[in-house]
């Protein structure tokens, strides 16, 4: 950033093109690593608060032994979790050139 500065570049620039992009690679990590961990809290969540949703759908159908239901839940999370981290890979690549892919 120091030599973007020298070059002359508006400091606008500089904190998003320079700044921003790098401080926004952890930032991404934390929230793919956080999207699974808000995929089981829906479960707690809306059990306990008794809001209708995949999570309380999912305990009901569980308590009830209605398999096929549980097995499409279990399903959906196995799709939607790998999915949210190829997000995260691609946010990656975008973010930092450098990173190659492979």
């Amino acid at each position: 950033m120091r030599t973007a500065r020298a070059k002359g570049l508006a400091e606008r620039l500089v904190i998003f093109r320079h700044g921003l992009r790098n401080a926004l690679i952890p930032t991404v990590t934390i929230i793919g690593l956080t999207f699974g961990s808000l995929l089981s809290g829906a479960v707690l969540t809306e059990t306990i608060f008794s809001w209708p949703g995949l999570g309380r759908y999912a305990t009901a159908s569980a308590v009830s032994l209605d398999f096929p239901a549980v097995l499409g839940v279990t399903l959906l999370a196995a799709i939607v979790y790998p999915v949210a981290n190829l997000a995260v890979d691609i946010a990656y690549y975008w973010l930092d050139p450098r990173i190659q892919h492979g």
